[in-house]
């Protein structure tokens, strides 16, 4: 489910605006220091510094968005990779600098640590919250998607901007707030990863990998694809490395690669 809530939002970027956001990583790795940030610094609670990390990794990304990444939109492919992932060094330098390489960790209130026992089986208390916060990710996502006149609006814009121009809507806009609710969500997977996986300057390109694999598995664009697509991979993960160790750390890639062969546009791609 963490993997879910940091890729879901790369899957809307890339799947519905056709950009190629390497920089998605930077962002989650944004959210992680903003939390942190607000946590020691300014003494928020934990389910405070969620929020703030969201707003603050969509901000940041509507005026790159704005700014920068605009100008890329009818470039190639290639450029779109290679300024996305120039930003990603820039932020690990900009990171290391503010930060230092330590691990970051935060300390979670008293209800979120411990285990809780369900049907005899004692699970994390904090990973139980990630649960919930990720299908009410999908459930808001869906709804939003699907059900809203917004959810229209970037729908129409994305498969014909010159049609959804010629009746009036602002694709510019669109588009921005398009970008700012992918970057927010990775900016709340960055922040939720705290204390599963740690923080540091290295996050932007450690867990691209993943959360490229996520997208591809699962299908461009779409939400559900990205929810079945992280939880096949995340358990053949840690299935793999605890039943056949020696191969454990490469059974995602063989499984992409499977998949792809089978299912070329992902389980759930469209397109």
């Amino acid at each position: 489910m963490l993997l879910f809530v940091l890729s879901v939002g790369l899957s809307v970027t890339l799947g519905l605006m056709n950009f190629i956001n390497l920089a998605h990583g930077a962002f989650g790795m944004l959210g992680g220091y903003v939390a942190v940030t607000a946590m020691r610094g300014l003494g928020l609670p934990f389910l405070a510094a969620l929020p703030a990390a969201f707003l603050a990794a969509a901000a940041i990304s509507i005026l790159l968005e704005r700014t920068l990444f605009r100008r890329l939109y009818r470039a190639g492919e290639l450029n779109q990779v290679l300024f996305t992932i120039g930003v990603v060094f820039v932020a690990t330098a900009m990171a290391t600098y503010a930060f230092g390489t330590v691990q970051q960790v935060i300390q979670l209130p008293g209800w979120l640590r411990g285990s809780v026992e369900v049907a005899g089986l004692r699970l994390g208390a904090y990973r139980i919250f990630i649960i919930a916060v990720a299908l009410a990710v999908t459930g808001l996502l869906v709804f939003g998607l699907e059900r809203t006149r917004l959810g229209a609006r970037i729908r129409a814009a994305v498969d014909n901007q010159r049609v959804a121009q010629g009746l009036g809507l602002d694709v510019e806009k669109i588009f921005a707030v398009t970008f700012a609710l992918g970057s927010g969500l990775a900016g709340l997977g960055g922040a939720l990863a705290i204390e599963i996986v740690g923080l540091d300057p290295s996050f932007g390109f450690h867990y691209l990998v993943y959360v490229l694999i996520v997208v591809s598995v699962g299908g461009l664009g779409s939400v559900a694809g990205s929810f079945f697509g992280a939880a096949l991979l995340g358990i053949c993960d840690v299935a793999g490395k605890y039943f056949v160790p020696e191969i454990g750390s490469f059974l995602i890639y063989l499984l992409l690669v499977a998949i792809l062969f089978v299912r070329p546009l992902g389980l759930f791609g469209r397109r």
